[in-house]
């Protein structure tokens, strides 16, 4: 018998992009933001008019960093760091792990069903955007 298990589907990525814009807009800055499923691959993505070329590659892999991990990348950031236990861990995963914040995993019933990822502003920015996407799903 197949086994199933607790995805988010792409009405809530688009329900988590959509809340994710009107708060970089609302910021006045120019977002990308990408959402990720339960495996940890892309579901959809926004970049917004002006956002900067760099940091779409940086949002899609802050969600799959925060998926792979099941940790938000600012968790992995301070563990990450010199002396800690996860030291080097950007290093990993072809060096597409993203310890900064802007990731952070959605969860279900305790259960991770998928991931968000934001880049454009400051860390505390990027953030802020990410946590509107998620509350977005009233969850």
């Amino acid at each position: 018998m197949p086994r199933s298990c607790e995805t988010l589907t792409l009405d809530d990525a688009k329900t988590m992009l959509s809340a994710a814009e009107a708060t970089a807009t609302s910021l006045g800055i120019a977002y990308n933001i990408a959402v990720v499923d339960a495996a940890g691959h892309l579901l959809a993505f926004i970049r917004q008019d002006g956002a900067l070329i760099g940091s779409i590659d940086l949002a899609i892999d802050k969600a799959v960093t925060a998926r792979i991990f099941d940790k938000s990348t600012s968790d992995l950031a301070a563990l990450a760091q010199s002396g800690k236990p996860l030291f080097g861990i950007h290093q990993s995963n072809a060096g597409k792990v993203v310890i900064f914040g802007g990731g952070i995993p959605v969860f279900l019933d305790g259960t991770i069903i998928g991931a968000v990822g934001t880049s454009a502003g400051t860390v505390e920015q990027d953030i802020k955007v990410a946590e509107s996407a998620i509350a977005a799903l009233g969850r």
